[in-house]
């Protein structure tokens, strides 16, 4: 089994690994590719507005092992895909790596639109190749590539040899016609041949060459020769690979209150699976385990171990309410465990249950996970999990949260790079900005309901800006009841921009979905048009980009905002890669 992924960049530790690979693999495949061509893959990646084209590369691998790759270029301006170059290790023919990843190709260059795409191939014919030995291998790569519909350009003067040579084997030019909306129009080809031979070949090309070539493309339509090795197999049906990483705590439900109103239940969890899955957005990722210590790194170490101990020592059907509160001598926690509770927490709706740290500890490896993913070249991850987090402090926990999930990924996340976290759900994130409250490398910027009517009222209002070297890294955004759409949005469009001015290597979203209109805990108007708009905009941002359920209450409408904010942030960062500006 192999899985396909795109590298964006080579800036993050195992992003670099496999470009190193990749380059390593094409000098292998493809000998007689200059090395000055190979060298330059990671600043074609990271720059692509310098070389006048935008490079995207596939990787299929297999327990973290390369096991081919597929280069693209995308060139917006004139509005074609040109592949470059798809190999695969030695060794794995039958494997279907070659065919998978040209379907990823393909995919990409339908999604990105223009004239369709184009590559090159050598001739299995004599009269364009004279060696045997290389009419065998050319006619191998000519019966693949058939196979999927694609026809060699005929009745054209592309086949002339750059320069004289005893025995020349000039490369085929071959177009898809599945990428295309329309037949290959003649001038639409010469653009094509003339940004190919200018930009990828340059000086090489003889004076006179490129017109020579250019002009010769007189049909119009362009034609295509019959398919000669092998018989195209039916058009493919429009698909759209995964874009989301998704990880879920599959066993949440041991956490379960079951007291009249508490809207905290595992059937918000089940609610938007049953409508994201079908999607084909996401891909469900497999839930890694990870030590104490991540947690303990934002959560006082104190707090967790009582937390941890409570919960063991309690039985099924017992649950412990904080009911003393010593806010005046926090030097003196009191002794017995049960009573210890409101040392430790903020209100008196977050009960402590048998299994409440194993459900909270689950929904952090879920975070991790999908963080984790990100520096694995994901770009979108999804953590759908419950007990919620947000609200829970460094050394205190409260609104149905225990363990700050996003807090411990983001700040997992800071050692490869800063950090901005965003939390748009309708209760302030006071948790998250205490724990960042002093740190300069993680952005914390929270959309909420004023703290003077919407829990947890004690904190999110417009004046806390942060502390120390965290002064000016913490943003709240508190809005009145009542707010719809449009309003939000503009207020979104002004958080974007001071995230956009930190410039983060990573954005971590707290998704609350109970701005929502009719959540029973909020007051605000958001439609599923809302939440798609929303994600769309975050989606423009184009940065790698992890997302942790917290809030959103209202059951039945979970499900379609949770879809339409997915498919936005989709849509947006795919747009904004169509668009040439997602480069470092």
């Amino acid at each position: 089994m192999f899985r396909i992924r795109r590298v964006f960049d080579g800036v993050l530790p195992r992003d670099a690994r496999t470009v190193e690979q990749v380059q390593a693999l094409l000098r292998e495949r493809f000998p007689g590719v200059e090395e000055k061509e190979i060298r330059q893959i990671p600043a074609m990646l990271r720059d692509p507005l310098h070389h006048r084209f935008r490079a995207v590369l596939f990787v299929a691998e297999s327990a973290d092992k390369l096991a081919g790759f597929a280069l693209m270029l995308h060139v917006p301006d004139v509005g074609f895909c040109w592949l470059d170059y798809v190999a695969a290790q030695p060794g794995s023919a039958g494997r279907g790596v070659g065919a998978a990843l040209y379907d990823r190709v393909r995919e990409e260059a339908r999604f990105l639109g223009g004239i369709g795409l184009f590559f090159e191939s050598l001739p299995a014919d004599p009269e364009f190749c004279m060696d045997a030995s290389l009419r065998k291998e050319n006619r191998a790569r000519l019966r693949f590539y058939e196979r999927f519909g694609v026809r060699i350009v005929a009745n054209t003067k592309y086949e002339t040899p750059l320069i004289d040579e005893p025995a020349p084997c000039p490369p085929h030019l071959l177009f898809d016609p599945y990428t295309a909306k329309k037949p290959l129009g003649r001038k639409d080809a010469q653009q094509v041949v003339r940004a190919i031979l200018e930009r990828k070949y340059g000086g090489r090309c003889p004076e006179g060459y490129v017109d020579m070539v250019a002009d010769s493309f007189r049909d119009d339509p362009v034609r295509l020769a019959e398919p000669r090795y092998a018989t195209p197999a039916p058009p493919p049906a429009a698909q759209v690979s995964p874009q989301i990483a998704l990880t879920v705590n599959d066993r949440h439900e041991i956490h379960h209150v079951r007291e009249r109103g508490y809207v905290e239940s595992p059937a918000r969890i089940d609610a938007i699976l049953k409508k994201i899955e079908p999607s084909g957005l996401f891909e469900r990722l497999r839930v890694q385990g990870y030590p104490l210590r991540h947690v303990t790194a934002v959560h006082d170490p104190g707090m967790v171990g009582y937390f941890r101990a409570v919960c063991a020592r309690l039985g099924e059907k017992e649950a412990v309410y904080p009911y003393v509160f010593p806010i005046r001598n926090q030097a003196r926690p009191p002794r017995e465990l049960p009573r210890r509770a409101g040392y430790y927490v903020i209100d008196t709706f977050t009960p402590l249950s048998r299994n409440a740290f194993l459900a909270a500890r689950g929904a952090v490896n879920c975070a991790l996970t999908a963080a984790d993913s990100l520096l694995d070249g994901q770009r979108l991850a999804y953590a759908l999990v419950r007990p919620p987090g947000h609200h829970a402090e460094r050394r205190a926990f409260g609104g149905f949260c225990y363990l700050n999930s996003t807090a411990v990924a983001a700040n997992h996340l800071s050692e490869f790079g800063k950090v901005a976290v965003l939390d748009v759900d309708y209760h302030h994130g006071n948790g998250t900005q205490d724990i960042f409250y002093e740190r300069a490398d993680v952005l914390t910027i929270s959309i909420h309901g004023h703290p003077n009517g919407a829990y947890p009222y004690f904190s999110g209002f417009a004046s806390e800006r942060g502390e120390g070297q965290g002064r000016g890294f913490n943003m709240n955004l508190p809005l009145p009841d009542g707010v719809d759409g449009e309003a939000y949005r503009t207020v979104l469009a002004k958080a974007l921009k001071r995230l956009a001015r930190f410039g983060p290597r990573f954005l971590v979203i707290a998704l609350g979905l109970d701005t929502a209109k009719g959540d029973p805990t909020g007051t605000w108007r958001l439609t599923p048009t809302d939440f798609e708009k929303n994600g769309r905009m975050l989606g423009r941002l184009c940065l790698p980009t992890l997302v942790v359920q917290e809030g959103g209450y209202r059951t039945s409408s979970l499900g379609p905002n949770a879809l339409a904010f997915f498919r936005g942030l989709s849509e947006g960062t795919r747009e904004r890669t169509r668009n040439m500006e997602c480069a470092e």
